[in-house]
């Protein structure tokens, strides 16, 4: 178990870990990009706060919901090859971010992201 570092975090992995066990499939997927939002729109503002550490952290955030989308791909899927793709040019980018972070790059993926989250919650 890890140590929680404020009463909001503990809150917010309760919140999360109930979410996640009470949902179905397609429910967890749309749970991983409200996260893989969270963590681009926590390190856009750590940018423009000059807060290192957190913006790290939310594109930590951002590339651990891309991963888990990357491994819930269902290889047995017609969508499987475009969505490993998608998340894998996801991921390229924000780890380019992490050396060189590129508010114009964070903003667009999080914009096409959000495209792709609501045509999911709508199906």
């Amino acid at each position: 178990m890890h140590p929680l570092r404020s009463p909001q975090e503990a809150y917010r992995r309760v919140e999360f870990d109930a979410r996640v066990n009470g949902t179905d499939p397609a429910g967890l997927v749309l749970v991983c990009f409200e996260q893989f939002d969270r963590g681009l729109a926590a390190a856009l503002s750590a940018d423009r706060a000059g807060d290192n550490q957190r913006r790290s952290a939310g594109l930590t955030s951002a590339l651990a919901a891309v991963t888990a989308l990357q491994l819930g791909i269902d290889p047995g899927s017609s969508m499987a090859a475009s969505l490993g793709h998608y998340y894998a040019a996801a991921r390229r980018t924000l780890l380019d971010c992490v050396l060189e972070f590129r508010t114009a790059a964070i903003a667009a993926l999080r914009s096409d992201f959000a495209e792709v989250a609501g045509a999911l919650a709508a199906a």
